[in-house]
């Protein structure tokens, strides 16, 4: 069993609030962290139909039958549950009373925000970090891990990555989006998230993309809200804080598990990720994903971006944290070039906020250069603050 970085954060929050929720991508961990960390919790799966029905035809009794402490996995079946366990947990001042898992999609969003504010802590657990392998003593070349990506499963189980992805999609993607919206031309759905996985680290725009999809931007948006929701995607928003010049203020789009990406590209084995020409955009998904994970499993907020200007400057990733901004610049290649560190110089001269950059990369070489730190991807969860 790979130990979880965010173990540390679970159990003090469960020491602080009555109620912990976690959530996250399916498979991505989120039972397994709960039933590891706390073995002795009466444990209750909503996705059992028997379960489910009691809730909902009796949540009282169901509250009753299965005390606290529990454990309530895809709470996101039953939000309306929520508010009755709001009503439990009044009745005691006893933290760590119920540990909630589920998908964070909008209807438990917006029921936590109603019935549990103030009495819960979030925690969002992403598939597997670098960090985590590499201390469990799993390491991966890098176009091993653009192809094999990071979900638990492929990591305890011998199980074929392709057809691993291939039901990951059809079994929760698609599922999950019909539950969520009413996709009449499914066919027309699963274009748009290919196209999607082909524009990894690229500027949002929807209405290019609905002209290739052949339906409505406002549509468009619809269905990435959904993915976004489902943790398949996110989107990196810019840094314009502060900052007197004409800013790009579009988002980039990246997927959640870089796995999935390459599956959608129809790439089959790690030499074909090599040659593929986006190649170099799945390594910066793979190091942004990498970044976001260590700030979740710490607790925190994701207090990242991109920047770009109107006069073409652009840093890959920058850091807002302790008041500064560090830079950071991603690169495939293998061998360091000079010319990597040049925005970060830039950037510093456009802002004073600015605490230092690094290149990240895929050589062997780690060393500073000035004040700008050279280090490989496994090390990315590093220089994270």
């Amino acid at each position: 069993m790979i130990k979880r970085k965010i173990q540390q954060e679970l159990a003090k929050l469960a020491q602080e609030y009555k109620v912990v929720t976690i959530t996250g991508p399916r498979q991505s961990g989120k039972t397994t962290l709960a039933r590891m960390q706390f073995p002795d919790y009466t444990y209750v799966n909503l996705e059992e139909p028997e379960t489910r029905q009691l809730a909902e035809r009796d949540a009282k009794e169901f509250l009753k039958r299965y005390s606290v402490p529990i454990i309530i996995d895809e709470i996101q079946r039953l939000p309306m549950l929520l508010s009755y366990i709001q009503v439990e947990c009044d009745k005691s001042n006893i933290k760590g009373q119920y540990i909630l898992t589920g998908s964070h999609q909008p209807a438990l969003k917006a029921e936590i925000s109603q019935s549990l504010a103030g009495r819960t802590a979030i925690l969002q657990l992403l598939p597997l970090s670098i960090k985590e392998l590499t201390e469990a003593g799993i390491q991966l070349d890098r176009d091993e891990y653009l192809f094999k990506g990071f979900m638990p499963q492929l990591y305890e189980e011998n199980i074929d990555i392709t057809r691993f992805y291939r039901n990951y999609y059809m079994t929760y993607v698609e599922r999950d989006a019909r539950q969520l919206v009413n996709i009449r031309n499914f066919s027309s759905f699963e274009v748009f998230i290919k196209l999607l996985a082909g524009r990894v680290g690229q500027l949002v725009n929807l209405n290019s993309l609905a002209g290739d999809v052949g339906v409505s931007s406002s549509t468009l948006g619809e269905w990435l809200s959904i993915l976004e929701a489902s943790y398949i995607v996110f989107r990196l928003p810019p840094y314009f804080e502060n900052f007197g010049k004409r800013l790009i203020k579009t988002p980039k789009l990246y997927f959640t598990e870089v796995g999935l990406a390459a599956y959608l590209l129809d790439l089959e084995n790690p030499g074909m990720v090599t040659r593929d020409p986006l190649m170099g955009n799945l390594f910066e998904n793979m190091v942004i994903v990498e970044a976001l994970k260590a700030r979740y499993n710490a607790g925190k907020d994701a207090g990242l971006y991109f920047f770009r200007d109107s006069n073409g400057l652009e840093i890959d990733l920058l850091q807002s944290a302790n008041r500064k901004l560090y830079p950071m610049e991603i690169k495939a290649a293998r061998t360091y070039n000079s010319d990597f560190a040049v925005n970060i110089k830039k950037f510093e001269r456009l802002n004073d906020k600015t605490a230092g950059g690094s290149v990240i990369y895929s050589g062997d070489n780690v060393q500073k250069i000035g004040n700008i730190q050279l280090l490989n991807f496994v090390d990315t969860a590093d220089i994270i603050h």
